[in-house]
């Protein structure tokens, strides 16, 4: 019997240490092959691998540098005058075209949403929601309009509360400031704590500011 039960424990543990790693395997895999769809068109584009002695991976490996170069000039060139005017141009061209707009401007939004992310909250708030009770971590994202506040009769923030395990989702919330609580609490560290559904907490807790948030 305790046989058999050290075999299962050795398994387990077996299992937990090879799944990790045959799953990043296979995204680094898939990630490889979706790549390489960008990749072969310029190899075969600008004929590499007759500069790399036909050995086709070396061009590969060439073609990725290139692109990064190119993609690394057009990044400095859109932080200039002479960049914003052009891209700028390309830009309300693109908007006249109906469908392609639609698409562009979405993707365009959803990729600097990811990029500002780390930037885009001023701190991380604790909030009774979905009823009392009940609580919520939240991301302050800025004080709402003049129109929210003159309703409320005092100063009012927008909380953005993520999803878990997914933060990219949640829902906007504009809350009175008697009903907001600051936490000493990072925002990266409130975006892990919520990706890993609590279970990459820290084992201090996080310290309430007593009292209401300060502006």
């Amino acid at each position: 019997m305790d046989l058999t039960g050290a075999l299962k424990r050795s398994f387990v543990a077996g299992l937990l240490l090879l799944t990790p790693l045959v799953i990043t395997l296979y995204v680094l895999r898939l990630l490889v092959s979706w790549s390489l769809q960008f990749v072969d068109p310029v190899v075969q584009g600008t004929r590499l691998t007759q500069y790399t002695g036909n050995v086709e991976a070396v061009a590969q490996l060439v073609a990725v540098v290139l692109i990064l170069v190119v993609v690394t000039v057009l990044g400095y060139l859109a932080q200039k005058n002479v960049g914003r005017q052009l891209f700028g141009g390309i830009g309300r061209i693109v908007n006249v075209i109906p469908l392609f707009s639609t698409i562009y401007l979405t993707v365009r939004q959803v990729a600097n949403s990811l990029v500002d992310r780390s930037t885009a909250y001023e701190s991380v708030v604790l909030v009774e929601y979905p009823r009392e009770g009940i609580y919520s971590l939240g991301l302050v994202t800025g004080e709402s309009p003049r129109e929210v506040e003159e309703v409320a009769d005092q100063e009012v923030y927008n909380v953005f509360l993520p999803n878990s395990p997914n933060p990219t989702g949640g829902r906007l919330v504009l809350l009175p400031e008697d009903q907001v609580r600051e936490l000493d609490m990072s925002v990266r560290r409130a975006l892990r704590l919520v990706v890993t559904t609590g279970v990459g907490a820290e084992d201090e807790p996080a310290a309430l500011i007593d009292g209401d948030r300060s502006g």
